[in-house]
């Protein structure tokens, strides 16, 4: 990595970039691990992680140039991290399952912010994060504190709410009155599968998945048949649609 950035004899390319040209770089690299371990690709696992470790040596080259940090400091950094948020296993504390180390987790991170410029229950919530994490981490956090619904019941309530503005948005004609009104569902729909303990982010990937599986199967149906997906009516789809959804997971 020093080579390539050497000023006399390195690559142009990466002579070039700096911490938020490589940023988005980092955010697809780890994209392509997760995809890998969905598709459990161990060999393309491997290279994927090496893509992404490059990510952070890159990082450590541009921080060391200016004098931040070193590999060591990142390092140790995290080993610290590790041991103070693992009491149940590094020190004295016990933890009889997940959820108890979760919240111990929780705990800790709230101690380590005490002395932090932005107080709020909400800091620290990067604002990178994918927009469904981001809402679920919100929702979280508020609720850490007492902010949130009872039970599911009442999440369920909102989000019938949330349709009935919708409703209205929609009858006003009002391009960001609709757009307020669909971010507020999303967010409420976000929130029931907090409640529900489902990771929206997974969620809905599951059923993109799912819905191009479904929508490839009745293309093929289709072109089997001698037909053109677009010349047909939605009621001829709909029952293409139904079909594949009994032979397509």
């Amino acid at each position: 990595m020093k080579r390539l950035r050497d000023p006399n004899s390195g690559c142009p390319w990466d002579l070039e970039q700096d911490f938020s040209t490589i940023a988005p770089h980092t955010i697809e690299e780890a994209y392509e691990v997760a995809d890998a371990i969905e598709r459990e690709a161990w060999d393309d696992l491997r290279d994927e992680l090496g893509d992404l470790l490059f990510q952070v040596v890159f990082y450590v080259q541009l921080a060391g140039e200016r004098g931040y940090f070193g590999l060591d400091e990142v390092v140790d950094g995290i080993s610290d991290k590790l041991l103070r948020r693992h009491p149940h296993v590094f020190g004295e504390g016990e933890a009889a399952d997940a959820g108890v180390v979760r919240d111990r987790w929780e705990e800790i991170k709230a101690a380590e912010r005490a002395d932090a410029p932005d107080q709020s229950a909400l800091a620290g919530i990067a604002r990178a994060l994918p927009e469904l994490k981001r809402a679920a981490k919100l929702g979280a956090r508020a609720a850490r504190v007492g902010f949130d619904w009872p039970d599911r019941q009442g999440v369920q309530n909102k989000i019938h709410e949330e349709l009935g503005e919708l409703e209205d948005a929609v009858g006003s004609r009002d391009p960001s009155h609709i757009e307020d009104e669909v971010g507020d569902l999303l967010f409420a729909v976000v929130n029931l599968a907090r409640h529900l303990d489902v990771d929206a982010e997974t969620a809905l990937a599951a059923a993109n998945r799912k819905f191009e599986r479904r929508f490839r199967a009745m293309e093929a149906e289709l072109a089997a048949a001698g037909e053109e997906l677009r010349r047909q009516n939605i009621e001829v789809l709909e029952q293409y649609w139904r079909k594949a959804k009994k032979t397509v997971g």
